[in-house]
């Protein structure tokens, strides 16, 4: 039958890294046609996020479980949700679908699957977006987005109706009105770009140079991790390294934090690519995408062009403030007069359709398929030690093959 509607639905979310986490939660809540009971499942791996990083996010989760892929889909297979949201890497998202197909093969009805992007898409567009087909609802956080999406799953013949257009689900905060005082430059710092020393080192001193020559300024340079924590993409050289031993002026500080509050004592977001641009720019805080190192697609700030957005540090530093241009700004979902509120009516609407079909949804049914990409997608399931089907492979960890509950780690989120 479908969800009561008198009893929140069960949504459950399994994400791989701390800024996946912090997508897939706050998607669930956004698109939910009513209110939640959230079940959140951390992927064992590289990134699993720490208790402090799940605390910064600050998401509630009513139970919080690290598992493997096999100790998630037997959970899918004893535990009824409503709706699923994959916050994985590409091909945990392919490898999750094909595992779900078999886990709910004889199933009359199973939950609606929902998958997309954690923030500005800009590389591996077409391979990413294959390895995402089969969900019911593939996410697009503008309508650039959604357009790029259409079209390539329509190039490769595949079903473009799961494309659903939104926004960023952590936008908001209050708009800027002015400086503060003292005046706040915020260096948005990213794992990995750029990814040379040489690089960060150079980004690096020239955040040095701008707090020695506005003393009166307070400058910020807002830090991903911790020593000893991982995120989404992997930090060979942290900052807090790298200024080791640099004599810091004493208006420049490190910090961490959750972005938003961050923002809140902003007047000038500084960074080369990272999603906190956009943050930035829906609270209409001036905001420079760096072209110090070039405007190239390894750095993801090709993505800023014709936003009105890119400066030097040069140019940062004689006094410019760049100005966003509004359309390229529209186009990103990125506004600030209250559209954004009904950026997800169609998401929302879409899963209430779906909860309700009469008959059930039917298979999920990814693009790639074995007759499809015989080369390619074993290795993609092997990674997570499923086979073929989606059945987990002899060879996985124990723990996969270990019978009985899935092991509770959270009960709350901080």
């Amino acid at each position: 039958m479908p969800a009561s509607a008198n009893k929140p639905l069960r949504v459950a979310v399994l994400a791989d890294s701390d800024t996946r986490w912090k997508w897939g939660t706050l998607t669930a809540k956004r698109v939910a046609p009513r209110d939640i009971r959230l079940d959140g499942f951390l992927l064992r791996g590289r990134a699993t996020p720490t208790a402090r990083q799940l605390g910064e996010v600050g998401v509630r989760a009513d139970s919080l479980r690290e598992v493997t892929a096999a100790e998630f889909l037997r959970a899918m297979d004893e535990e009824p949700c409503d709706v699923l949201v994959l916050a994985l890497v590409g091909g945990g998202v392919q490898a999750m679908l094909h595992g779900l197909r078999r886990v709910w093969q004889d199933r009359p009805r199973r939950p609606v699957v929902v998958t997309g992007y954690v923030g500005v898409v800009y590389e591996k567009l077409t391979d990413g977006l294959l390895l995402r087909h089969g969900a019911d609802l593939v996410l697009a956080n503008s309508r650039q987005d959604a357009e790029s999406f259409r079209a390539v799953y329509e190039g490769v013949g595949a079903d473009a109706d799961a494309v659903t257009e939104v926004a960023l689900p952590f936008l908001g905060g209050a708009p800027h009105t002015g400086g503060h005082a003292p005046y706040t430059v915020v260096f948005a710092a990213q794992p990995s770009v750029p990814d040379t020393r040489a690089d960060r080192t150079y980004l690096l001193n020239r955040l040095v140079e701008h707090a020695r020559r506005h003393p009166g300024r307070e400058v910020l340079l807002k830090l991903r991790s911790r020593p000893g924590e991982h995120t989404t993409h992997i930090e060979e050289l942290p900052y807090q390294k790298l200024a080791r031993g640099l004599g810091l002026p004493a208006n420049l500080r490190l910090v961490h934090g959750h972005m938003g509050e961050v923002l809140d004592r902003t007047d000038l977001l500084v960074t080369v690519s990272s999603t906190a641009a956009l943050e930035a720019l829906h609270r209409r805080i001036p905001t420079a995408v760096l072209t110090d190192l070039g405007i190239r697609e390894a750095l993801g700030n090709h993505h800023f062009v014709g936003s009105g957005c890119l400066a030097s540090w040069d140019q940062l530093d004689a006094g410019h403030l760049p100005a966003p241009d509004e359309k390229w700004l529209a186009r990103q979902g990125v506004t600030a007069d209250g559209t954004y509120e009904t950026a997800f009516d169609t998401a929302r609407a879409r899963i209430a359709e779906l909860l309700d079909e009469p008959g059930g949804l039917p298979p999920l049914t990814p693009y790639y398929t074995p007759v499809t990409a015989p080369g390619y997608l074993p290795g993609v399931l092997a990674r997570h030690h499923l086979g073929p089907d989606g059945t987990p492979l002899p060879g996985a960890p124990a723990a996969d093959r270990q019978p009985g509950p899935v092991r509770r780690i959270v009960r709350r989120t901080a």
